[in-house]
């Protein structure tokens, strides 16, 4: 069993800020030394949440800056508001750089998998609707280079959607659009449209009548992006044949999971979205936007969904009834 050490005056770099951690126990790894960046005593960071899953050096002047703390048991350290907050940011942030990296043609497909009400669409959204707005001010006269989906799909619809962005730098995102994940073929032309391989040609093997009608080859070369947008978890599906193709599908894909499992994750990420200005297009004063985040506070129990579409389904009854929204809400908004 490793020796257990209590912190009496040492830091370590959380999220960039340097952290005070006196008064925390650790298992040691190894004793104090001195490196390029001053002295540092190295302990294990695996069993303390909010420290990553290895080895970490905390920065101190000495061995006196630790003390043996005997059979003291390790610090469970809990995750301030503000750290809570930015972990949630950077998972948010590393989305729309994913999505730059897709539009780009970097990356070939992203599946994006979270609760709903989160914010996965209007990160996706705001990113390509970002380089659309500079290409028609540009007015280089082509159209649009990226195109939502929602809703229902057959497998020969997929095909002719695919036809239809194939050309490079193009970008389809499949937005809650989840019958193509449960469609084996739908999952196999997507699996040909993904593919690792340098040139990615898909084909549509049996007559059809509606290629034809729109003047859709029975095959052609892929060469844009997609991303998927949806509430599922892959892992929980039940079919094992259905899992084997998903599996293929995700081995093709990076996977960004902004899983928010707890009522107060969802609603610190609901705090700093409308602190980001989420609500500005209301012009309410700064009050009235604080009432709001307060009424979904105190009443995220009894929400119907804590998420932010809540959020601005309060908005809206704040901007159409102002002076009886809470009583509105209370009655559209929340269990009886």
């Amino acid at each position: 069993m490793k020796m257990q050490i209590r912190i009496k005056d040492g830091s370590y770099k959380i999220r960039g800020k340097d952290v005070d951690l006196s008064g925390m126990v650790f298992p040691l790894v190894e004793k104090f030394k001195v490196g390029a960046k001053g002295g540092y005593v190295t302990v294990d960071g695996r069993s303390i949440q909010g420290f990553p899953d290895r080895a970490i050096k905390i920065m101190c002047a000495g061995e006196a800056s630790y003390e043996d703390a005997g059979r003291a048991s390790t610090t469970q350290r809990e995750e301030t508001d503000e750290e809570t907050i930015e972990r949630l940011r950077e998972r948010f942030d590393m989305l729309e750089d994913m999505t730059r990296a897709t539009k780009k043609g970097d990356v070939r497909a992203m599946i994006v998998s979270g609760p709903p009400g989160v914010g996965k669409s209007h990160g996706v959204e705001k990113v390509l609707g970002k380089h659309d707005m500079i290409q028609q001010i540009a007015n280089d006269g082509r159209a649009p280079k990226y195109e939502v989906v929602k809703g229902a799909m057959s497998a020969i619809g997929l095909y002719c959607k695919l036809f239809k962005m194939a050309d490079k730098d193009n970008v389809i995102v499949f937005d809650d659009c989840d019958s193509i994940f449960s469609d084996e073929l739908s999952l196999n032309i997507l699996k040909a449209a993904l593919d690792s391989k340098k040139t990615r040609r898909i084909c549509w093997n049996t007559d059809s009548f509606k290629l034809r009608n729109e003047g859709v080859p029975d095959s052609f070369t892929f060469k844009g992006s997609a991303i998927f947008i949806t509430n599922i978890k892959f892992d929980n599906v039940k079919s094992a044949k259905m899992r084997d193709h998903l599996t293929a599908l995700e081995s093709r894909c990076h996977y960004v999971d902004l899983t928010i499992d707890t009522d107060r994750e969802k609603l610190l990420r609901i705090k700093q979205i409308t602190n980001d200005g989420m609500l500005n297009e209301y012009k309410f004063d700064e009050d009235t936007v604080q009432e709001i985040v307060d009424f979904v506070d105190v009443n995220k129990k009894r929400l119907r969904e804590l998420s932010l579409r809540t959020v601005l389904k309060v908005a809206d009854l704040a901007k159409a009834f102002p002076t009886k929204w809470e009583a509105m809400a209370e009655n559209t908004v929340m269990k009886r």
